[in-house]
């Protein structure tokens, strides 16, 4: 006999099926949270065996998403799909080892709330500081925690990357969010901290801060040649200080090829952290 369509059946019949199968699904679900949690529980016996390591790693986690943006498609918004696996994300890192997350409010408390909110949910505790400077330091002083700052705080915000400068420093570990799009429900760009990673650190581009005597108006344009930009400038006690990205293909010697032609010179270099490629919605690299 042929099976029964949906046209032929009783509506509230229909309901009732449907409704079993979201039940289903949503006990699957349920197990295989649980399941990776097992997973994560083994893989700290592991890492403790080894002595221990970052809990964090920035370059599989913009992996992920690029992945999840890649494949998502269907009625659920990407929106929702992104948040729920950002706090998964987060909270199982958070269960390896616990970590706050310290933020620069000084932009303004609830982008800046909504941001953490939907990248790390309510689990991970959160504590904010009136300028990037408090921020940098609490997560000198932790075990393990990340801070988060604006990319564009404005010139109140002063060069706040020089206090990245130093080897044990915190070091720009991520920028945020990694699957970028004009309607993205906590868009603000950020960069979060930490302390300085290795095996875990994502290099796909890199950002230096150089110190300059004056500022050069060619050089915006010789380090976009290179494939570069400048993120932020402020005046400090040594002239000018600069936050410039590249990739890393291009790497230091490309800014110093952009110095070179723009008539700059630096007095100093130092690598203040690196990052994941940002992706746009449709799966290309945004930079």
């Amino acid at each position: 006999m042929a099976a029964q369509s949906d046209a032929d059946k009783d509506p509230q019949a229909i309901l009732s099926e449907l409704r079993v199968d979201i039940d289903r699904i949503d006990g699957d679900l349920h197990r295989l949270l649980m399941e990776r949690g097992e997973i994560i529980d083994r893989l700290i016996a592991v890492k403790a065996r080894q002595g221990g390591g970052s809990a964090f790693r920035p370059g599989r986690e913009a992996e992920m998403m690029r992945r999840l943006a890649e494949r998502h498609r269907g009625l659920l918004p990407l929106d929702t799909v992104e948040s729920i696996w950002r706090i998964i994300i987060a909270t199982f890192t958070y269960v390896q080892s616990n970590y706050a997350v310290h933020a620069d409010i000084s932009g303004g408390d609830a982008s800046m709330r909504d941001t953490e909110r939907f990248h790390f949910g309510f689990t991970v505790p959160y504590i904010t500081h009136n300028g990037a400077a408090g921020v940098i330091d609490a997560v000198a002083r932790s075990s393990g925690d990340l801070g988060m700052v604006r990319i564009d705080g404005g010139v109140t915000a002063g060069p706040w990357w020089t206090r990245l400068t130093a080897a044990e420093a915190p070091k720009i570990i991520a920028r945020l969010p990694f699957v970028e799009r004009p309607d993205h429900p906590a868009g603000m760009p950020v960069y979060v901290l930490a302390k300085p990673l290795a095996e875990a650190a994502a290099r796909d581009i890199l950002l230096y801060c150089l110190h300059v005597e004056r500022w050069r108006d060619g050089l915006p344009a010789a380090l976009s040649l290179q494939g570069g930009e400048i993120i932020g400038n402020a005046a400090d006690d040594n002239g000018l200080s600069i936050l410039v990205a590249v990739p890393s293909a291009v790497g230091l010697s490309g800014i110093e090829s952009a110095m070179t032609e723009a008539g700059a010179t630096a007095s100093r270099v130092s690598e203040v952290g690196s990052h994941a490629a940002r992706y746009s919605f449709n799966g290309q690299k945004a930079g």
